[in-house]
């Protein structure tokens, strides 16, 4: 395991009924050296004693030339969860226990592809949110093209929704596509789509020989997404994966 550390809470607010976003900074002062799509476990104890630890991607958006001195998460309650009653009780200026960080859901160098999907539901899209800076000099550089498909049930429910909204604006080469499963917003925009994200993939026709496929979220949309994207030509390599399971 990595060396553990202390976060104390700085900031939060809540990003959906169900979410809170949250802004740590490392009690030691240290600055947290994390590549985008990487994710902290953050440990604590059941009321009986037992030890156990969650995991959450950092959602940080940083400069991509320095190590983040704020650390960011989104976090889903979950009803008599152990990590919801520790986290979302938490006050600014308390403090949690962390290590990390850890995984390799990560822009890959040396890739070739010309067009990067990225697919989420609920929290399953905040490593995107962190790989944003990545995805703009990607952009400069390879004049590649992203598309992300973002699945949620109401427009309440899409977590960092305008920002990436307004990086599309900003970025030609970047394409965001809320997929919304329980009906259109109130006001529709020309990128929503209705139903389920993986229903969405046949529109933007997966391509063996442009595309490499990132999937984060719910298990049974990761597995439903990776089938139809093996069915579209996309080699398993191609198709990078992160479950996320909401744990109580």
């Amino acid at each position: 395991m990595a060396d553990p550390f202390q976060l104390r809470l700085t900031d939060s607010f809540m990003l959906a009924p169900a979410v809170r976003h949250l802004s740590f900074e490392r009690t030691d002062g240290q600055p947290l050296a994390f590549v985008p799509g990487q994710f902290l476990q953050v440990h604590f104890h059941y009321d009986d004693g037992k030890p156990t630890k969650r995991s959450y991607s950092v959602a940080t958006v940083g400069d991509g030339d320095s190590p983040a001195g704020r650390i960011e998460i989104a976090v889903s309650y979950v009803e008599g969860g152990a990590a919801t009653k520790l986290l979302g009780g938490l006050e600014h200026g308390q403090t949690v226990d962390a290590s990390g960080p850890y995984g390799r859901f990560c822009l890959m160098e040396g890739d070739t592809n010309a067009r990067y999907i990225l697919i989420a539901t609920g929290t399953g899209v905040t490593p995107y949110r962190a790989m944003l800076p990545q995805i703009e000099a990607l952009i400069a550089s390879r004049g590649c093209r992203f598309v992300l498909l973002y699945g949620a049930r109401n427009e309440g429910e899409l977590l960092y929704g305008e920002e990436f909204e307004a990086f599309a604006r900003a970025h030609e080469g970047f394409t965001f596509h809320p997929c919304l499963s329980r009906g259109a917003r109130p006001n529709p925009r020309p990128n929503d789509r209705l139903g389920y994200v993986q229903d969405m993939l046949a529109e933007l026709e997966p391509s063996a020989g442009d595309d490499i496929a990132y999937l984060c979220g719910n298990p049974n949309m990761v597995d439903a997404a990776f089938a139809t994207l093996k069915d579209h030509g996309l080699a398993v390599q191609h198709i990078r994966r992160e479950k996320y399971i909401s744990s109580r």
